[in-house]
């Protein structure tokens, strides 16, 4: 007797999420979806603050030392590295239990995010190099996404939105985040000393032992991350860095009997903490750039202002898109039957917006320059303004069409 035809089934580029992994995204969706208001309401305050008759005390409140660091200092590279380590655990999570862990599912948003981040850099670097007083050594500030402040339009505008569209854009996020730290790691290092950054890697196996071993007393944990942190600091790496490989040796499967994994656990008590004091902290201290005509001026003709605008508003949206639909063509991976390729391309455009890594970029990449560090942070804030206006229209009509 003859066997029937098998029928081939269509891998789906972006796959309805289900079960457990649904619930995880949820409580991120909504914790991530607060701390992008929080965001925008630092950033707003910060841009007023700065421009406003009491200006020098916000450069003096920002430039005070606390210790071996200025206020700002501590925004950057130690409230952040709270956002660095629930990167690094969200990153480990997808490798492990979720889409990243299918390969079938994660080609198309991996190609998607790196698309997203090199034809922003390209784009860039055509600006800079064509031009005499461009500054090459900028390519990385548009190449990253902010999550919270993305997730945050998403929510506003698109409550009928299909979650597969969600999944995608926290998937583009993660792998964005991960691009994001290789390149800071590996160059925006300065006066490298590696006894420094042997001291951080101990620690960091250290808290990988306690993992293992199944430890749980947090007084072990708090002294092991901050001198992780410290070593890091000192050893010419960011210190962010250090948040992150903390994140990627947490446990993140639950063993049999345990209700929550340890990654869970920490998440649930620390995602609070980074969306709503650590990231809000840091746009506070680094969203503050000089808003007055002149400075506009010198941005129209200020090849980094444009390579960055140009970078997020269109490298991103060409980027995300194309490396979405072409991954689906060559592969023969088929849309989820409930999104369109209209909501892939309002998405794309939403990938502009890069707020938070983006600025810390721009200062890592221009600081021995400030009136360039201003300069760039501008640009990174109007790309990021105009791309989630546009987004918000856009978004906000396929809303309507689904609502209907």
């Amino acid at each position: 007797m003859s066997q029937p035809p098998r029928i081939r089934q269509k891998k789906r580029a972006f796959p309805r999420i289900l079960g457990r992994e649904r619930a995880v995204l949820a409580d991120t969706l909504r914790a991530e979806t607060t701390g992008g208001l929080l965001l925008l309401a630092a950033a707003v305050v910060a841009l007023v603050w700065a421009n406003s008759p009491w200006q020098d005390a916000y450069h003096q409140v920002r430039d005070t030392n606390l210790g071996p660091l200025t206020v700002e200092a501590w925004a950057s590279d130690g409230a952040l590295t709270l956002f660095f380590y629930l990167a690094g655990v969200e990153l480990k999570r997808e490798f492990v239990v979720g889409t990243l862990s299918r390969l079938s599912e994660a080609v198309v948003p991996v190609v998607a995010a790196l698309a997203g981040m090199v034809l922003p850099a390209i784009i860039y670097l055509i600006v800079n190099l064509a031009a005499d007083n461009g500054r090459p050594h900028g390519w990385a500030v548009p190449t990253a996404t902010d999550i919270a402040f993305a997730l945050a339009v998403l929510a506003i505008v698109g409550s009928s939105l299909p979650s597969a569209l969600r999944a995608f854009l926290l998937t583009l996020a993660v792998v964005d985040d991960f691009g994001a730290i290789l390149v800071i790691a590996v160059f925006f290092s300065h006066g490298f000393h590696p006894l420094w950054l042997l001291g951080a890697v101990t620690l960091i196996a250290v808290w990988y032992l306690l993992q293992r071993r199944r430890i749980r007393t947090p007084f072990l944990y708090v002294p092991v991350a901050i001198g992780a942190w410290w070593c890091m600091q000192e050893s010419g790496i960011h210190a962010t860095i250090a948040g992150v490989a903390l994140g990627l040796v947490t446990r993140v499967l639950a063993d049999p009997g345990e209700e929550h994994a340890p990654a869970e656990r920490i998440e649930h008590r620390l995602r609070p903490w980074s969306a709503g004091v650590a990231v809000p902290l840091f746009a506070l201290f680094a969203a503050g750039v000089t808003l007055s005509g002149g400075a506009m001026r010198e941005m129209l003709t200020d090849p980094v202002a444009i390579g960055i605008v140009a970078g997020l508003l269109f490298g991103k949206m060409i980027g995300v898109f194309g490396g979405s639909w072409l991954t689906a063509r060559f592969t023969r991976a088929e849309l989820n039957s409930d999104l369109a390729w209209r909501d892939v391309g309002a998405v794309s455009v939403l990938a502009g917006i890069g707020f938070t890594v983006a600025l810390l970029i721009a200062q890592l990449a221009f600081e021995d320059d400030v009136a360039q560090v201003e300069r760039a942070k501008a640009a990174v804030l109007v790309a990021s303004l105009l791309a989630a206006l546009i987004a918000a229209l856009l978004l906000s009509r396929r809303n309507r069409e689904y609502a209907d």
